[in-house]
């Protein structure tokens, strides 16, 4: 597929609708919507502990054997972590050769609630480490497997869980098929704040589901900058510090000798200032009513243990007007090899702006820097906040019916996510009214599953035998 997908997405948006949807129909003839059902591993797969292995060459030594114990808990959690072997497996896959602006790694859990800058509780995708333009089908593709990986873990039958893909890929393209009739600006406005969600759950959920969903929606909000500061900081000779948790959360004074800490503090208070740059006029402002008091590294994820990630404390008006900002090492999209390197060449703003072309709205302060580290390398970092209203779903907890609508929702997010950056005209064409792509997805869905347990128990030896160093933690 060529690169620099967006100049083609651009010249087939400036096309007249009639003249996108026949891209759609001719996509169609070549590559069957059936086609899509299809999963079978190359006779010259690469080894999938081998992609691990050469993404942890370039990670945090010691964290390393963090990310493959929480890998090595389950196949859903080592799917979490698996982007870079389901890219690698869906390169060369049939697709219609109509790109948009991916997320790279939309997993149900990629799906969550957060805060827009106007206090609106929103729902959308909430992670693009791995953004970039590519075809459309590999997210949806991502996603129905998820949630298969997730229904087997639930204990769910052949039958829910086609019933579950099948009505995510719906959605999305019914969607998609919706915001191909709207007009630029209308889809642009598109979002799905706490009102829309519940207005799309309406009818969807039974009392005991409804009431799970008031709580999630009550607990997100409840999980801001004020609830954080309170969890992670203590007080040290009458100053609010960040409080030690090692190995998932370590002071910068815990970590570095008096000299290199010093060093590493000035470019941190260098870095905020610069990538105050890469926002708004308005945030900028805001942005500089706050002093940085703490520094320290966490532990993110599960794909993303052993990237670089560094929380900062920053204190307003008084000890009491916090702000936390996380930093997060971004490095080159798993994506890349298969679609072609990305036009910036800060892969922080890569991450920035794939991920406000695909949100309906995005954090107010996500920005981007570079930063040359203690050993001298240049890493790029985007930054945000480290937590405004955040809330995660819990399939575990979830019956049949509300992983059903879960993912009724996380559908039609995605397809307004794609809707922004591709042509929608020619997506929706493709899809049709009729239910082939759907079917095939579930078949699809339910064969990648199985590489993705077969992949697990691959890890699961290779740290028994002592390939891979695993570590068990908690948190």
């Amino acid at each position: 597929m060529p690169q620099h997908a967006t100049t083609a997405m651009r010249a087939a948006l400036r096309s007249t609708p009639a003249e996108r949807a026949a891209l759609g129909k001719e996509a169609r003839r070549r590559s069957p919507r059936s086609g899509h059902a299809a999963y079978e591993p190359s006779s010259s797969r690469r080894d999938p502990l081998g992609i691990l292995e050469a993404q942890s060459a370039t990670r945090v030594p010691e964290l390393v054997p963090i990310r493959y114990g929480r890998m090595s808990e389950s196949p859903f959690r080592f799917y979490r972590g698996a982007a870079a072997i389901m890219a690698s497996d869906l390169a060369g896959s049939p697709d219609s050769g109509i790109t948009t602006q991916l997320c790279g790694d939309a997993h149900l859990l990629n799906f969550r609630l957060l805060a827009s800058p106007e206090r609106e509780l929103m729902f959308d995708i909430n992670d693009f480490d791995e953004t970039l333009p590519g075809p459309w089908e590999w997210d949806v593709k991502r996603l129905s497997a998820s949630f298969v990986i997730a229904g087997r873990a639930n204990g769910f039958d052949d039958a829910e869980r086609a019933r579950i893909v099948s009505g995510t890929v719906r959605s999305y393209r019914e969607a998609m098929i919706s915001f191909a009739g709207m007009g630029n600006l209308d889809v642009w406005y598109t979002k799905i704040n706490d009102t829309g969600l519940k207005d799309l759950t309406t009818g969807r959920l039974h009392k005991k589901g409804r009431k799970k969903l008031d709580r999630a929606l009550a607990k997100a909000r409840a999980r801001d900058t004020l609830q954080v500061f309170g969890k992670l900081t203590q007080l040290v000779d009458g100053r609010p510090m960040i409080a030690a948790d090692p190995p998932l959360l370590v002071p910068m004074a815990d970590l570095l000798p008096d000299a290199e800490r010093t060093t590493l503090e000035r470019q941190f208070r260098a870095l905020i200032d610069r990538y105050g740059l890469t926002l708004p006029s308005d945030r900028r402002h805001l942005l500089a009513d706050y002093q940085l008091v703490d520094v320290a590294r966490k532990v993110v994820g599960v794909g993303s243990v052993g990237t670089r990630c560094w929380i900062f404390l920053l204190l307003g008006r008084d000890g009491e007007d916090p702000l936390f900002l996380q930093a997060k090492e971004a490095d080159t999209s798993v994506l890349a090899d298969h679609v072609g390197a990305s036009q910036y060449r800060n892969q922080g703003e890569r991450v920035v702006a794939g991920q406000r072309l695909m949100q309906a709205t995005s954090d107010m302060f996500l920005g981007w820097e570079r930063v040359e580290g203690i050993d001298g390398k240049r890493r790029d970092f985007y930054i945000r906040q480290l937590r405004d209203w955040k809330g995660i779903a819990m399939p575990e907890t979830m019956s049949p019916r509300q992983l059903e609508t879960f993912g009724e929702v996380c559908g039609i997010t995605l397809a307004r996510a794609h809707a922004r950056s591709g042509d929608r005209i020619a997506i929706a064409s493709y899809l049709g009214r009729g239910d082939s792509f759907d079917r095939a997805l579930v078949t699809f869905a339910e064969a990648y599953a199985d590489q993705n347990e077969s992949d697990h128990r691959a890890l699961l030896d290779a740290v028994r035998t002592g390939r891979l160093p695993a570590e068990e933690l908690t948190g």
